[in-house]
């Protein structure tokens, strides 16, 4: 009797309040309560791969609830002279990230990821790997992880991983040459599930045998009205952004999908028509609160039933 299950996290800033949220009604249903506990994989980006490190670590929902709720405003405060040294918001990231840095030292303090209780994976960005590869000097994607093996992250502590893979461009500086995993992977679903079905490593599951929970951190719906664009840089850079985001976690949803039918589930919230939340708006946080506890559960309460708590043999 064998079941892999995949815990995926979105990116999404402040909008991490959301899956806490969720996944918090999910272990108040009855029969339901050990559901977070039976995870093999927790993978994450961004705001998701914080939350994805600190279950890993065995931090409660709650305790990371608190660094959204009651940290969240010191960590994406934008000082009056900080926006005269950026030139208004021009130049130079939208918020320091020292007191980020602070909260996750007290969150994770010296753990390398070998140490954490769970399979980790979490996305980041690396912008010049001269320094860990010379031979191909590049900038690529990063897939932190703690699976055994030569390509190993275990020795990484866990408070640098999530400072990495929080690293959202604009917003923060990068750190040590990497920046948000979410330039690529905003929903890191797929590689999750291609991180489980690694073929290098001992006994990796079937992919029939693999369930996979996908939350995500609430969408905004977004269209721009015309038909014919002759647009250029000056245009495109505000929109092109969230067009990325939007259309990475997007094409992650169809492709898991569509390789894993009913073992997969994702959860999305859609915000109101023309409510815009973006990534820093703490001032939204009870907003988000209720819209994560209005959400009718009860389509995701019936899958963990019948397809996560539920063994299987392997076939």
């Amino acid at each position: 009797m064998f079941v892999y299950r995949i815990l995926s996290i979105d990116g999404g800033g402040i909008r991490g309040i959301v899956p806490i949220r969720l996944m918090q009604r999910l272990c108040a249903v009855s029969g339901l309560e050990d559901w977070l506990a039976q995870c093999d994989l927790i993978a994450g980006t961004s705001t998701g791969g914080i939350l994805a490190l600190g279950i890993a670590a065995g931090l409660s929902l709650e305790e990371l609830a608190t660094l959204y709720t009651e940290k969240g405003g010191r960590i994406l405060d934008d000082s009056l002279w900080d926006d005269v040294r950026d030139l208004g918001k021009t130049v130079g990231a939208e918020y320091s990230n020292r007191e980020l840095r602070k909260q996750l030292q007290q969150a994770f303090g010296e753990r390398p990821l070998s140490q954490l209780g769970k399979r980790v994976m979490v996305t980041a960005f690396d912008l010049d790997n001269e320094e860990r590869d010379p031979s191909s000097r590049s900038w690529k994607p990063k897939i932190f992880h703690n699976f055994p093996g030569a390509d190993s992250d275990g020795d990484r502590l866990a408070r640098d991983v999530a400072l990495y893979t929080s690293a959202a461009p604009t917003y923060f500086p990068s750190a040590d040459g990497y920046i948000d995993g979410g330039v690529f992977a905003n929903n890191p679903s797929l590689c999750a599930l291609a991180q489980a079905l690694d073929r290098r490593r001992p006994c990796p599951p079937a992919v029939e045998d693999i369930r996979l929970l996908s939350l995500g951190t609430g969408v905004s719906p977004s269209y721009i009205r015309r038909k014919n664009l002759d647009w250029g840089l000056a245009q495109w850079a505000s929109p092109l952004i969230r067009i990325l985001m939007d259309g990475v976690s997007g094409i992650s949803d169809f492709q898991c999908s569509q390789l894993l039918g009913d073992a997969y589930h994702r959860v999305q919230i859609l915000f109101p028509p023309g409510e815009n939340i973006p990534l820093d708006a703490v001032g939204k946080l009870p907003q988000l609160e209720r819209l994560a506890t209005d959400h009718d559960l009860s389509e995701t309460v019936a899958w963990l039933r019948s397809q996560w708590c539920r063994t299987t043999p392997a076939r």
